[in-house]
C-alpha cells in the first residue's frame, strides 16, 4: 500500500490501476499527447454511440495521479474510485490513449 498526499492531507491508494480491473473496457486513441479536456471529449463521444444517457462516474489522469472522486476507501484489489463507480452502475469504462486516462460511465436510463 502506498500513501498519496493531496491538499494537505494523506489519501491511502491502495493499488494501481490495471486494464483488468475496469469494467467493459472500450479503447480510444488520438494522436499525440492530449491533455484531460481533450480526452474527457473523446470518452463522451465514444460513449454516446453505446449508452442512452451516459453519465460519467469516475476518471483516472495517470499523469497527473488526479482522480474523481476523491474516495478514501478502497478494496484491497481496485483503486477506490473504480469501486466507487461500479457499486453505483459504472459498467462501461473508456481508456484514452492506452491508458492515459480512463472514464467510467454508466446509463442513467
Amino acid at each position: 500500500m502506498r500513501i498519496q498526499r493531496k491538499e494537505g492531507r494523506f489519501m491511502k491508494a491502495c493499488t494501481d490501476v490495471t486494464n483488468d480491473m475496469l469494467p467493459n473496457r472500450l479503447s480510444v486513441n488520438e494522436d499525440g499527447e492530449i491533455g484531460f479536456e481533450k480526452a474527457r471529449e473523446l470518452a463522451n463521444r465514444a460513449v454516446r454511440d453505446r449508452l442512452n444517457s451516459p453519465m460519467l462516474m469516475a476518471w483516472f489522469d495517470r499523469k497527473t495521479g488526479a482522480f474523481s472522486p476523491q474516495v478514501e476507501c478502497c478494496s484491497e484489489e481496485k483503486p477506490g474510485w473504480v469501486v466507487y463507480a461500479e457499486s453505483r452502475g459504472g459498467n462501461l469504462t473508456v481508456d484514452v490513449n492506452d491508458g492515459a486516462y480512463y472514464f467510467i460511465y454508466r446509463d442513467s436510463m
